[in-house]
């Protein structure tokens, strides 16, 4: 049954979405200051996965669960798992506010990638918004000016990895539903993650918790969320409210953990996200739904 377009309800999902990626950011950077990256992945998925469970009984069960696409759905969670990782030690590397501008471009590699394997059209506002999301990165970046940070280098490499991700959950969208997609992320981002995360366990201290469960919660939740709002209204409308997470990113570094941002990170910003907004002026809701860390 399709669902009704309500530009109101589809900011109040893209609230939850939104508070869900900062809180998650929150708890990402204060769980892998004392745990490896795949053991904090690794937690997610199966905490996760539990979490999920009420909603895959609401929407029948094991059964429903079944995928006549097990291959795609494989290969998209390998290629989301190395996002993923990238995501989180990057988080350990570089301010919020550089971190979610590279993650930005994420719709502008999803936009490049989708024209060489989906043989989408070429037009002048994909090129634009492809050569401003370049030139947003080099800014923040700056090679031969500024010494070239890991985590920058970390980022970027996600974000193209998301940007395929993207591709594929796009031809996943036109078979399987969010909470199956959702579902399978968790089942094989666990079983890939089992072994790096056993290699690298450590007991986590009771002070951990709360945030491995908030961390467990908000990758879940922030995915589902952005689902819904897209499920209410067009990607052109839904998808500018999710620009509002860089100015809060940069408030929330600010205020935790006295991140400074300087011009030139100000500057890239801008360009990554008017390439993304050039991008989206020729997509619909039904043609794309973003999967994120």
């Amino acid at each position: 049954m399709e669902q009704a377009q309500s530009n109101s309800r589809a900011a109040l999902w893209m609230a939850g979405s939104i508070s869900s990626f900062l809180a998650m950011s929150v708890a990402g950077r204060a769980t892998t200051a004392s745990l490896n990256v795949f053991q904090v992945m690794e937690m997610r998925s199966v905490i996760g996965f539990v979490m999920l469970l009420p909603l895959v009984f609401a929407v029948g069960g094991f059964p429903a669960m079944r995928t006549k696409r097990p291959l795609q759905h494989l290969g998209r969670n390998v290629v989301h798992y190395a996002g993923q990782a990238a995501w989180l030690y990057a988080l350990t590397l570089i301010p919020l506010a550089e971190l979610i501008s590279i993650e930005f471009t994420t719709p502008i590699w999803g936009a490049l990638l989708a024209v060489v394997f989906l043989r989408e059209k070429v037009n002048v506002r994909k090129i634009l918004a492809i050569v401003l999301g370049l030139i947003g990165v080099l800014v923040i970046v700056r090679p031969g000016v500024a010494e070239i940070k890991e985590g920058h280098l970390v980022m970027l490499a996600g974000a193209v990895a998301f940007g395929i991700s993207i591709v594929m959950v796009k031809s996943l969208t036109r078979t399987d539903n969010v909470v199956r997609i959702i579902f399978w992320m968790l089942v094989i981002q666990s079983a890939i993650g089992l072994a790096p995360a056993i290699q690298t366990w450590q007991t986590p201290s009771t002070e951990l918790w709360p945030w491995i469960l908030l961390i467990s919660f908000t990758g879940m939740s922030s995915h589902f969320c952005l689902a819904r709002a897209l499920a209410h209204a067009d990607t052109t409308v839904v998808m500018p409210m999710d620009f509002l997470r860089l100015p809060l990113s940069a408030l929330i570094g600010w205020l935790l953990f006295q991140e400074q941002i300087d011009v030139f990170t100000g500057a890239g910003a801008l360009l990554i996200l008017g390439g993304n907004l050039v991008n989206l002026q020729r997509r619909r809701a039904a043609d794309a739904t973003m999967i994120q860390p």
